[in-house]
């Protein structure tokens, strides 16, 4: 990568990392599963401009229903229960363990040494961040976020089920997650009604405000169509090996920013247990080499981050 394209990439993956604390000061006064619906609604109206990518209705339904519907309504509701931006950032990371799990499970992809190791140690981090969180988040919240990073896992494995094609296309990933956008906003406010209640879906509307429509232009229009549009340049003009891990800065990014803008320090454990954690997705993500299908032809175990389906933390 040139130094302009280390540039873009950092400055992507510096919006994405901020976008987790974007989201929960948007959301004051609104049920977060209505801020998702409100969200994707208005990724989907680029529908209009944006082509449809190359893959079938039901990868497009499968895409949406577990990388957006599944990993945002988890993520935010965890968030509304107290989840630090920071560590939400970071939990979500698991998704590289999980993908790499399900693809083995469900595709039979044998991953690599590097990326059996990479697990282990992300596992070993995981499970450090988990018990040593220091009672700052509720325990709810952390199996959300969890939950939101096997979500998005499922939807790799989707994405990759498909063949590949789904990210394809004249504008790849973003494509991708313009029209699987239209899966979410009807769902999510479904999911509203029955849970969150008519009386807070009124009360979260009234306060939508200067606050929350800025926070939704971040979201939707920054980190999602923007920083799309540029991070798929960075793939088109370099190798994914090359760009997928600048996508590490995010957690790092909403971490530090979460502890001078908002003053939550994360305990000693968290940073060791995140440290272990980054460092295994960095191995997952970089373990790039051939691997045998198992009684088949040679295949290749897919990246976690980004190349396998287009999706990357805090889209």
């Amino acid at each position: 990568m040139n130094r302009r394209d280390m540039v873009l990439a950092a400055g992507v993956a510096t919006a994405w990392g901020f976008n987790f604390l974007v989201i929960e000061w948007g959301m004051d006064g609104i049920p977060p599963l209505l801020f998702v619906a409100i969200r994707f609604a208005v990724v989907a109206a680029f529908v209009v401009i944006v082509p449809r990518p190359a893959a079938s209705w039901r990868t497009i339904v499968g895409v949406g229903t577990f990388m957006s519907l599944g990993q945002f309504g988890l993520l935010y509701t965890a968030l509304a229960l107290g989840l630090q931006p920071g560590l939400a950032a970071l939990l979500l990371q698991a998704q590289a363990m999980f993908t790499i799990v399900l693809a083995a499970a469900v595709l039979r992809e044998r991953p690599t040494v590097g990326q059996g190791v990479g697990t282990s140690v992300g596992v070993i981090g995981l499970a450090v961040v988990a018990v040593g969180r220091g009672g700052h988040a509720p325990a709810l919240a952390v199996a959300l976020a969890l939950a939101a990073a096997l979500s998005w896992a499922v939807g790799n494995v989707i994405s990759r089920g498909a063949g590949g094609t789904a990210g394809r296309g004249r504008l790849g990933a973003l494509s991708l997650t313009v029209w699987s956008a239209l899966v979410v906003p009807v769902p999510a406010l479904a999911l509203s009604f029955a849970i969150e209640g008519p009386a807070a879906i009124g009360a979260g509307l009234g306060a939508f405000g200067v606050q929350a429509v800025l926070s939704t232009v971040y979201t939707a229009g920054v980190c999602t169509l923007a920083g799309y549009a540029v991070f798929n340049g960075l793939l088109a003009r370099n190798p994914s090996a090359a760009v997928v891990p600048w996508v590490l800065l995010a957690p790092v990014v909403a971490m530090t920013a979460a502890a001078v803008l908002l003053g939550q320090i994360p305990a000693p454990a968290e940073i060791v247990g995140g440290v272990l954690l980054v460092a295994g997705v960095f191995a997952t993500t970089v373990t790039i080499a051939p691997v045998a299908r198992w009684g088949s032809r040679r295949r290749r175990m897919p990246l976690p981050a980004a190349t396998a389906s287009g999706k990357t933390p805090a889209h």
